[in-house]
């Protein structure tokens, strides 16, 4: 609860600034003129702020734009991105067809669009419990949306259940073969990328030889796997800014270990885990090729199935409803990362000595 209440207080927090952009924007330019005409600041001096803020806004709108085209051109009408007067489309024509596809037609929630709805059924199952359960109202089950996020999920238990420990463990502990374990971690974070080729073949002969393929637990296992390396050594760094004497208070006044890290570690750290979060959840949400080789049509992620819409046509591309499937799969990201924006933000400002 105290999660979303901070999300809530936070996007009450951007709609008032918002709203009180202007009288900010004519409050700057009364002190601005004031200060011209006191002397404490030159014309110049105000010439190369009102420069430098026309130069940030471009910069903005350049960074924007994508998205901004990308949403017009899921509101298109029809199939193209472009029309003849300019690459954004008319607004006239815009409509919300390629998001009706996208829920009702695609296999974005459920296979086909044919919606369900869970039921938990009690008696007459196999197993240890009476219980079961399953989805109703629909003869094809969930679609690609679950699949991402059982995925993402996998990832982030077991990526987390290794990379807060590892962390605190090269961060606080001095053990026999520490430095060689920490130039490993350094070596896979680096060369994987090199030997992406070789380790996807790799992979696909692995996985086949012992029936792993076609499995979204094992591949939310790899993923986390991949994660693992890069966002240890992120998260080590941050608690080497952390006082030891931080958790020797903390033992003097009784707390066990396992007080210590929940008490002091972690929400120390909270910013630094919020990075990790948002790393660790893009692995296991935007890969495809790994995905689109080990799995079958029935377990595709979102990724591969947003790829499978642009290659879908033999001679063209329903370009507004990729855009439409393409927003919604950047939809769930942009609020994981709106909801740690708070804590990355004060990741920035942390010092272990305030307080």
């Amino acid at each position: 609860m105290s999660a979303l209440a901070s999300l809530l207080a936070l996007v009450r927090a951007k709609l008032v600034a918002f709203a009180t952009a202007p009288r900010r924007f004519v409050v700057m330019i009364r002190r601005a003129v004031y200060d011209v005409r006191t002397g404490k600041r030159t014309p110049w001096d105000v010439t190369k702020s009102v420069l430098m803020t026309l130069f940030g806004l471009a910069m903005v709108f350049v960074l924007l734009f994508p998205l901004f085209w990308i949403t017009t051109a899921s509101l298109a009408e029809g199939t193209r991105l472009f029309n003849t007067s300019g690459i954004v489309p008319d607004p006239a024509t815009y409509n919300l067809d390629a998001y009706r596809w996208v829920i009702f037609e695609s296999d974005f929630f459920f296979v086909d669009g044919d919606w369900g709805y869970p039921q938990l059924v009690i008696g007459g199952g196999g197993g240890l419990l009476p219980v079961s359960f399953r989805w109703a109202g629909t003869e094809t089950g969930p679609g690609a949306l679950f699949n991402s996020l059982y995925i993402v999920s996998v990832t982030l238990v077991a990526g987390f259940g290794m990379i807060v420990p590892a962390a605190y463990a090269f961060s606080r502990r001095r053990f026999v073969g520490r430095k060689r374990i920490l130039y490993g971690y350094v070596l896979f974070t680096q060369i994987g990328a090199g030997l992406s080729i070789a380790t996807l073949v790799a992979l696909y002969s692995l996985f086949s030889t012992y029936g792993l393929t076609n499995n979204l637990f094992v591949l939310g296992l790899f993923y986390a796997a991949s994660a693992i390396p890069f966002n240890t050594w992120l998260l080590k760094t941050y608690m080497d800014n952390i006082p030891i004497s931080y958790e020797e208070a903390a033992m003097v006044d009784g707390a066990s270990f396992l007080d210590t890290i929940r008490e002091v570690i972690l929400p120390l750290t909270k910013p630094g885990l919020a990075v990790v979060l948002i790393f660790v959840w893009l692995a296991g949400w935007n890969e495809f090729i790994i995905a689109q080789t080990l799995l079958r049509p029935e377990n595709y992620p979102l990724s591969v199935e947003l790829y499978n819409i642009a290659t879908e046509g033999r001679f063209s591309t329903p370009w507004t409803r990729f855009a439409a499937f393409a927003n919604l799969f950047a939809l769930p990201v942009a609020i994981v990362y709106f909801a740690a924006q708070r804590s990355v933000e004060d990741g920035l400002s942390f010092s272990g000595m305030e307080g």
